[in-house]
């Protein structure tokens, strides 16, 4: 795997529901096509130029050396850190990437920050005995759907919704807070679904995140998007509510 230099890692996110947060990682083998927020930021300023190259991931060889630097000058200031919010760091099939992740975490969790991850791959096993000081950490997965034939399409190299589901149940069943992040999702126009049988498939999770799909042309045609995204909110809350989940609706979500 081709790899870069950083001159920092930790910053603080602008992200609504974050705190500190670290992209170990430049760029993501799963390809999704709603399309990538993180990979039409990334063109934008020039840090990558196509799609192909984005799907080359290049991995952060001074990761761990900065963050030697870098946990002393912001441990006071840190809540909790989060694993990543413009790349993947369980990657799908990605061993070079899974194994610094868990370097990664394992470092920040013996200097007494949690963290928060976040992945469409699945979780290795070992997380669920990692060490004596992650019981603090949360971990997510993104689901917007349960049909393979829109995650192929849209997520092509990603793991399996199902496979997603499992392993974020067992770190669950191993005392672990867990949520998912049902962001973005698509529109009737995309795929028609039962938004009730993706709660009720992760009806075990601590929090559950929604957010509507942006970016999307064929997305923005769909003429009653805001009555859908409004009345697909306000099922969350309910569910979330009736089963004592914690909930956060995306800004721009409800309108």
């Amino acid at each position: 795997m081709q790899s870069i230099k950083r001159k920092s890692l930790l910053y603080k996110s602008e992200v609504e529901y974050a705190d500190f947060c670290l992209n170990h990682v430049e760029g993501c083998s799963h390809g999704c096509k709603y399309p990538c927020y993180a990979y039409m930021m990334k063109r934008r300023c020039g840090i990558v130029k196509t799609y192909e190259e984005w799907r080359q991931p290049k991995i952060v060889s001074n990761a761990l050396e900065l963050l030697d630097k870098e946990i002393p000058k912001y441990k006071n200031k840190i809540k909790y850190v989060h694993l990543c919010f413009s790349t993947d760091p369980f990657m799908y099939k990605q061993e070079q990437i899974c194994n610094l992740s868990l370097k990664i975490i394992d470092k920040l969790n013996a200097n007494n920050i949690r963290c928060t991850v976040l992945t469409k791959g699945v979780f290795p096993r070992e997380l669920g005995s990692r060490n004596g000081n992650s019981n603090k950490n949360e971990y997510g997965i993104t689901l917007v759907s349960l049909s393979e034939k829109f995650r192929k399409e849209f997520e092509p190299d990603s793991a399996k919704f199902k496979d997603r589901i499992n392993a974020l149940k067992y770190l669950h069943e191993k005392g672990f807070k867990t949520w998912v992040s049902m962001e973005p999702y698509p529109t009737p126009n995309l795929i028609k679904q039962d938004l009730m049988e993706i709660l009720e498939a992760v009806s075990f999770v601590d929090k559950i995140i929604f957010g509507r799909l942006n970016y999307n042309v064929k997305s923005s045609e769909f003429k009653y998007s805001k009555g859908f995204y409004n009345d697909l909110a306000l099922s969350v809350i309910d569910f979330c509510k009736r089963n004592k989940i914690g909930y956060h609706i995306k800004q721009g979500t409800q309108i």
